[in-house]
C-alpha cells in the first residue's frame, strides 16, 4: 500500500483555511442540539462593544513614581521589612543615667534603624532633584529669572544633599575618610 499523501486537495485546504471556528462539527447530536436550539427562538443581540482605551500617564505622573520607588530603594525599605528594625536607636548616658535617642547606628556598615534609612534616602532624592532642576535651568526656552532660579535652586540641594551625606557617613563611621 503506497503511503499517503501529506498534501490535501486545494479545495479541502481552502475550506478549513477560511472557514469560521464556530463551524467545526462533531459527532455528538447533543452539541448540535445546544447549538442550534437556543437560536431557533432566541434572536442574539446586536453589541456595539468599544474597547476601553487606556491613557498613557503624563510626564510628571512617570517622574514621580520613579522617585518614590527610588527613595523606597534608597532607603532600605526592603532590609526594613525583612530585618525589622527599630524605628530608632537609644543610648544610657554615663554620667547621669539618662537615656538619649540615637538616630545613627554607629560602627555598623551593614545595619540601620528605619529613621536613619530615611534620612539618608531623603538626602539621596534631594540630590537627585537638585540635579534635575540643574537640568532645567539649562533650557533655551525659559526666561533667565526663571533658568537663575533652577540653577540656584539645584546648587543649594545638591550642596545640602553632599553636605549631609557626608555628616550622615561620618556619624556611622568616625574614622572614614579622615
Amino acid at each position: 500500500m503506497p503511503p499517503k499523501s501529506e498534501t490535501q486537495p486545494a479545495s479541502s485546504t481552502a475550506k478549513t483555511q477560511f472557514s469560521d471556528p464556530s463551524d467545526d462539527y462533531s459527532i455528538d447530536p447533543i452539541f448540535h442540539i445546544l447549538r442550534i436550539l437556543p437560536f431557533s427562538f432566541l434572536r442574539p443581540p446586536k453589541l456595539r462593544l468599544k474597547i476601553p482605551s487606556v491613557t498613557l500617564p503624563s510626564a510628571m505622573t512617570v517622574f514621580s513614581l520613579i522617585l518614590l520607588t527610588y527613595f523606597m530603594v534608597v532607603s532600605g525599605i526592603v532590609y526594613d521589612v525583612i530585618v525589622e528594625p527599630p524605628g530608632i536607636g537609644s543610648t544610657q548616658d554615663r554620667f547621669t543615667g539618662a537615656v538619649k535617642p540615637v538616630v545613627f547606628l554607629p560602627g555598623r556598615v551593614n545595619g540601620q534603624y528605619i529613621i536613619e534609612g530615611l534620612s539618608s534616602g531623603f538626602m539621596f532624592v534631594l540630590g537627585g532633584i537638585g540635579i534635575v532642576l540643574l537640568d532645567l535651568a539649562t533650557d533655551k526656552n525659559r526666561e533667565k529669572s526663571v533658568k537663575v532660579s533652577f540653577a540656584s535652586a539645584g546648587i543649594v540641594f545638591v550642596v545640602i544633599a553632599y553636605v549631609m551625606s557626608m555628616l550622615f557617613i561620618r556619624i556611622k563611621i568616625p574614622a572614614y575618610l579622615r
